[in-house]
């Protein structure tokens, strides 16, 4: 097994930390890491910080354990090894009429990513965060052991993993359920709206109707307008729902993405005109939403390019997600947005729905109550603000996603998260020594 220094980011290209790398391949090269030195798993590296780095120790990628082990064709249910991605589960299986059953923003991750982040997307008030897919998994610990979790055994360490950010062992394979889909499309509809008030309606009234909804907000519209955006609501598409052009391939499966942004775009060109201009390109494509939408258009449109990630230029962004109750929920999303849009933090690509009553893991970032989560290139500034935010969204009772934060730090994760403290119960049982680590780890306090 060969061991590399290499250099490690979070999908925002921050922030960016030498690590010990090497790429495990089976059971016996994950032994093989437990040799005293701290050590974290890593998939794709799609968390936006430092979840997957682990400055001056070692990281072990995942992606060479990628293999199915079983799958029953008849109920969905398959088990694989943690490096699979959620790519490779909808390249196979999606043509014999499978998709996965939660699924993020973007199909590059890994399940034992998802596992790591509890992952939720657009149907979260109507299937929940990742842990509602998961039977159970087996699990590489800090002794040599390999056990396997599930609700029904070793449940502390099954229900810890979960938002567990890969801190309590190394996951090797999960057995999770899929949905079945009679094709790849799905039916959807676009409410606009003209401020905050119609929207925060809109998302109320139709997660009644709809299994998926997300909604767009202009992040520069201030006033009367604050709020101003387009609600996309969907459900999966049948047969007869396809126009006559798509019957004949219901199962279509997405092609390998063509658009490339090639290198890191300067500095200057994410502006609050530039932004202001894309704001109203994206309003109108939005808005204009075809009433049938192919997978890749409906979940993962940002995956059509390859490295996006690269447009927000060399200094990086990071992706802020919150989450505050219903109570006052109004009023507050409110509050948040009006202090965004008088900050000189540039807001770019945002998102805003609401979480269901489904619970997940100990550290899981969902509960019931609106979440947004918007971009923000890396300036001066933005940290002290988001040092702001953090203590307005703590004051209203929310929480920041872990899978996703760049600055918490350690009190403030604590006083938002105050079931840390059985988690790191279950951290001492299973890793008493802190053998796997991470940056983020240390840097809110999960580890010494």
């Amino acid at each position: 097994m060969q061991v590399h220094e290499e250099m490690l980011s979070g999908w925002g290209n921050i922030p960016k930390s030498t690590s010990k790398v090497t790429y495990a391949r089976d059971v016996q090269d994950m032994v093989k890491t437990l040799n005293g030195d701290q050590l974290l798993s890593r998939g794709l590296g799609r968390s936006y910080a430092d979840q997957a780095t682990n400055t001056q120790h070692l990281v072990v990628k995942m992606e060479k354990m990628n293999h199915f082990l079983s799958f029953d064709a008849e109920r969905g249910i398959l088990t694989c090894e943690a490096g699979t991605t959620l790519e490779e589960i909808i390249i196979h299986l999606a043509p014999r009429g499978w998709f996965p059953m939660i699924t993020p923003g973007t199909k590059y991750i890994t399940v034992g990513g998802a596992i790591a982040n509890d992952v939720h997307g657009k149907a979260h008030h109507a299937d929940g965060s990742f842990v509602n897919c998961v039977y159970d998994f087996t699990i590489l610990l800090a002794n040599g052991q390999v056990v396997r979790a599930s609700r029904e055994e070793n449940q502390d360490l099954f229900w810890a993993n979960f938002g567990g950010l890969g801190l309590l062992g190394i996951i090797l394979t999960a057995t999770i359920q899929l949905r079945r889909i009679a094709t790849t499309y799905f039916k959807q509809q676009a409410f606009p709206a003209r401020n905050l008030t119609e929207m925060l309606q809109a998302i109320d009234d139709c997660d009644q109707d709809y299994t998926y909804s997300v909604a767009w907000i202009d992040p520069m519209a201030k006033g009367k307008n604050l709020g101003r955006g387009v609600l996309t609501t969907g459900n999966h598409a049948g047969i007869y729902d396809l126009p006559d052009k798509l019957k004949d391939e219901p199962l279509k499966i997405g092609k390998k993405p063509k658009l490339t942004v090639p290198f890191y775009l300067p500095g200057f060109v994410l502006n609050s005109a530039t932004v202001r201009m894309l704001d109203v390109v994206l309003y109108w494509m939005q808005k204009s939403a075809p009433a049938i939408s192919h997978y890749e258009n409906f979940f993962y449109p940002l995956d059509m390019i390859n490295d996006w990630n690269r447009g927000y230029g060399k200094r990086g962004f990071i992706q802020y997600q919150f989450v505050i109750p219903m109570q006052n929920g109004h009023e507050n999303i409110r509050t948040i947005l009006t202090e965004i849009t008088r900050s000189n933090c540039i807001p770019f690509l945002n998102v805003l729905k609401r979480f269901g009553k489904d619970q997940g893991g100990l550290l899981s970032f969902p509960f019931e109550g609106y979440t947004f989560a918007i971009d923000f290139p890396i300036t001066p500034q933005l940290k002290p603000f988001t040092r702001k935010l953090d203590q307005m969204i703590l004051d209203m009772g929310g929480r920041i996603y872990l899978g996703k934060d760049a600055y918490l730090d350690e009190p403030t994760f604590k006083a938002m998260y105050p079931q840390y403290k059985t988690w790191l119960d279950i951290k001492k049982k299973y890793d008493p020594t802190n053998l796997f680590s991470s940056d983020l780890a240390r840097r809110i306090g999960l580890v010494t």
